[in-house]
């Protein structure tokens, strides 16, 4: 047999768990056509003696709506294996948006996720529904996408300015469960929501989301059960769960498979991973299937007081950090101010919203970067650490150091997956799907474009805490199948040639550095690995040896029903 591409000598892992095996992989049309030891010819061969030959990864939680539009490659993620990417995630979308609606969505998606508005105003949004986005991303493509569709963009869609601000209407529900119809129908992977308290507009007001009560959320979810296709993807699903069982609820009532961010051992509260999992795994043995992501990456977040998140949602902060600089600095120096932030996050009368800082968070931020060559000494100290050594309080210490660098000190935050001991067990969890990229968000504070080779690299190879093959499935069939995606995540005769072909013995994700590629000229953080040798999407390779090639074979994923439907009609 002649094949497009074969692929020879490989340690072959198929994505079933099953054992690697010596073998070859032999591509034609963009499918996998024959795994074993092939005799055929072909137009190009790879030898990958040496080598793990893989399916491509499936990143199932990115916000690279915006980032697809300009880099159809969708880095970082593919660099690290990645072949298919899901967006609309946490509720936040560019579809379906109304003519001039562009800024008020790009607002969402700019603040929530922390991508440069700047970068977001270059968009030529040429759409309006959902179907229409889809059909203008299938035609520039170079790793496979598929859609969630965002609630809050839904309910913008719908209600304007007042998706903010109160309950929706029988009408207006209906409204909104048409457009959920018609975007499910063309083939979108799911519907996504968002329970994360701590996701604000630039205005400091609550995310549209965030304003629906579970009336709405069972009715826009009752859409895929009466299609019988498709996901429930909830950002900030986890407190809902463990508060009244949201998303169990959600899944029993349509019979759909709701996943949802996120298990993860967090400092402040060390014994929640295990009541987590005691609630996951009643839900699980009661045969519904609602399920917690995990992320092999220990969260950190580096920040500056000029853009910040971490302590939104404290009354006297919030303002101040949508405010200008001027007004930063201003407030900042204040007294009174900062008497009012001393008895609302010191003396904790009133938290941040943001549930990765706790009551000493003083301990788990640090200075990182001081701007000033005096300060340098001052790097590695956390705040606590500062104000003691300078006989100061916390938010004196804190802020002098801030007004003193003009806003400009980078910090670090230490906020989830610390403890590598429970780690191994959340990752270990099978009730769990490892996943939570982010990718294409927060790109000038944190990366996490590259959990793929952590795991590959730290957790499998240097800690050994699971197999190869196991790891393997996990980013590959597991991500796939819980998405619905059933033409991809195995190498098998007939499935989509998407394929990652890598080092097992020097996979790594590289040190991130600061590379200014955005559009305006703005700058993100770029997390690059090695050891990888090739992402082959649909039978054409994508990158070989960390340099893309110029090709565009990726494809707008979407859900079953729409194949179903799509083979009848043929």
């Amino acid at each position: 047999m002649a094949y497009d591409l074969l692929v020879k000598n490989a340690r072959v892992i198929d994505g079933s768990g099953a054992p690697a095996f010596r073998g070859d992989v032999g591509v034609c049309d963009g499918k996998i056509a024959a795994i074993g030891k092939l005799r055929g010819i072909a137009r190009r061969t790879i030898d990958a003696d040496g080598l793990v030959v893989t399916p491509g990864f499936v990143d199932t939680h990115c916000h690279y709506d915006a980032q697809v539009t300009w880099d159809p490659l969708c880095t970082f993620s593919c660099y690290h294996g990645v072949t298919s990417v899901i967006i609309g995630n946490c509720s936040l979308a560019l579809a379906p948006v109304r003519p001039g609606g562009k800024e008020r969505l790009s607002e969402f998606l700019s603040y929530v996720e922390a991508i440069p508005m700047e970068v977001l105003q270059t968009i030529d949004v040429t759409w309006e529904t959902i179907p229409e986005y889809m059909a203008t991303l299938d035609k520039r493509l170079g790793v496979n996408v598929g859609n969630l569709i965002g609630h809050t963009a839904v309910r913008h869609y719908v209600m304007g300015s007042e998706s903010q601000g109160r309950p929706a209407t029988r009408n207006e529900i209906e409204a909104m469960r048409e457009i959920v119809r018609e975007a499910i129908t063309a083939g979108a992977l799911g519907l996504s929501l968002s329970k994360v308290q701590g996701h604000y507009d630039p205005q400091g007001v609550r995310i549209p989301a965030l304003w629906a009560n579970d009336d709405e959320i069972f009715a826009l979810g009752d859409v895929l059960a009466e299609l019988g296709t498709g996901v429930i993807q909830a950002g900030g699903g986890r407190i809902p769960e463990m508060k009244d069982r949201l998303m169990s609820r959600l899944s029993e009532t349509t019979g759909r498979q709701v996943v949802y961010s996120n298990l993860c051992y967090l400092a402040k509260d060390p014994e929640g991973w295990k009541h987590q999992m005691a609630v996951v795994d009643e839900t699980v043995k009661s045969g519904i299937r609602a399920n917690p992501m995990v992320s092999p990456n220990r969260t950190t977040y580096r920040f500056t007081m000029r853009n910040s998140q971490v302590f939104r949602g404290v009354p006297t902060w919030h303002p101040i950090l949508i405010a200008k600089d001027e007004d930063k600095l201003r407030a900042y120096r204040d007294p009174d101010v900062r008497k009012k932030l001393h008895h609302e996050i010191v003396e904790w009368t009133a938290p941040p919203s943001n549930p990765m800082v706790g009551p000493r968070w003083m301990d788990t931020i640090w200075v990182d970067k001081p701007v000033l060559p005096k300060n340098e000494c001052l790097q590695g100290k956390s705040i606590r650490q500062l104000a003691e050594a300078q006989g100061k309080g916390i938010i004196d210490a804190f802020l002098d150091l801030v007004v003193e660098e003009d806003l400009d000190t980078g910090f670090m935050l230490e906020a989830q997956n610390t403890d590598s001991e429970i780690m191994a067990k959340l990752l270990n969890y099978p009730n769990a799907y490892i996943g939570l990229s982010d990718g294409g968000a927060h790109v000038q504070f944190r990366g996490g474009t590259d959990y793929s080779t952590q795991l590959l690299s730290y957790w499998v190879r240097e800690r050994g805490i699971m197999s190869l093959e196991h790891a393997v499935k996990q980013l590959t069939f597991d991500s796939a199948s819980v998405f619905g995606i059933y033409d991809r995540g195995l190498l098998r005769p007939g499935l989509a040639a998407d394929i990652a072909i890598f080092d097992p013995d020097t996979i790594s994700p590289l040190p991130s550095d600061k590379v200014h590629d955005l559009p305006a000229g703005a700058w993100r953080l770029r997390e690059l690995p090695t050891g990888i040798h090739y992402t082959i999407v649909n039978g054409e390779v994508l990158i070989e040896k960390g340099v893309p090639t110029g090709a565009l074979p990726g494809r707008v994923l979407r859900n079953a029903l729409y194949h179903t439907r799509t083979e009848e009609s043929c």
